[in-house]
């Protein structure tokens, strides 16, 4: 099989900096409302000769990151963290914890949700259900190259490594607790190639099936890389979360719990 190639710098630079964006815009956004109450509540309390009321202070902080977040049509959990986001470290802060603990609890969150702090790419597990709906989706395809992108702990790669011994199987994946969990998963699976890497420097042209489930941030870029490098013929399955204004070739409902949908877009 051959090896991926990175894509060029210039559009690693781009995705890189479309990926801080929104980061960085959430951020400024809770510093804007920090500044504006602060800036009032400062100068008010100072001349009254009075201390800064913190509880209240931070209540304020979160109204008014509500109501920049709802000005700006900021989606309904973006202004949700927002209004919560200064309160709750008010309240924290106050409460008699060693500060290494949250230093502990913030490496172990990077360790398992690195993708949802870099990417917007929460960790999200596959069910039975949809593996052998994949199962049957591919067994017209023999001997197929298989790559799924952000792919966890191997829960797709290894129920269908097992079950296809004729095709090949890749999982990318960049968040070191689960790659670890993975790649220990994948001892043994001598059709299953388990690497340490980015999806957007994946190459996808090598492959015959590629597997998503991501989120609905990255899904139009995503599908910018999948035009460009998948070839024809080939099938790029995204689970849960359809591409933006483009129409699969089929929607296949799966009958579990949450009633699970994989988006089929044939090239």
């Amino acid at each position: 099989m051959p090896s991926p190639s990175p894509e060029p710098d210039t559009d690693l630079q781009q995705h890189a900096s479309q990926q801080r964006s929104p980061l960085l815009r959430q951020l400024t956004l809770q510093c804007a409302a920090a500044f504006a109450v602060l800036s009032l509540a400062w100068p008010y309390f100072g001349i009254r000769n009075e201390t800064l009321p913190w509880p209240a202070t931070a209540l304020a902080i979160g109204g008014a990151a509500l109501l920049l977040a709802s000005l700006l049509h900021q989606a309904w959990w973006w202004r949700l963290i927002h209004a919560l986001f200064a309160p709750l470290a008010w309240g924290v802060a106050s409460l008699p914890i060693n500060p290494d603990w949250f230093l502990l609890a913030f490496v172990l969150l990077l360790l398992v949700y690195r993708g949802a702090i870099t990417g917007q790419i929460p960790l999200y597990l596959s069910n039975r259900d949809t593996v052998a709906a994949l199962v049957e989706l591919t067994s017209e395809r023999s001997g197929m190259l298989f790559l799924d992108l952000g792919a966890g702990i191997g829960s797709v790669l290894r129920p269908l490594a097992k079950a296809r011994r004729d095709a090949r199987f890749t999982g990318v994946e960049n968040a070191p607790a689960t790659w670890i969990v993975g790649y220990l998963r994948m001892i043994g699976q001598a059709n299953c190639d388990w690497r340490w890497g980015d999806i957007w420097r994946t190459n996808l042209a090598g492959y015959d099936v590629v597997y998503a489930f991501l989120s609905p941030a990255p899904m139009p870029e995503l599908w910018q890389k999948v035009i460009r490098e998948m070839r024809p013929g080939s099938l790029f399955i995204s689970n849960s979360f359809a591409v933006p204004e483009v129409e699969p070739s089929d929607v296949l409902t799966i009958a579990d719990a949450r009633h699970t949908r994989l988006y089929c877009y044939q090239r």
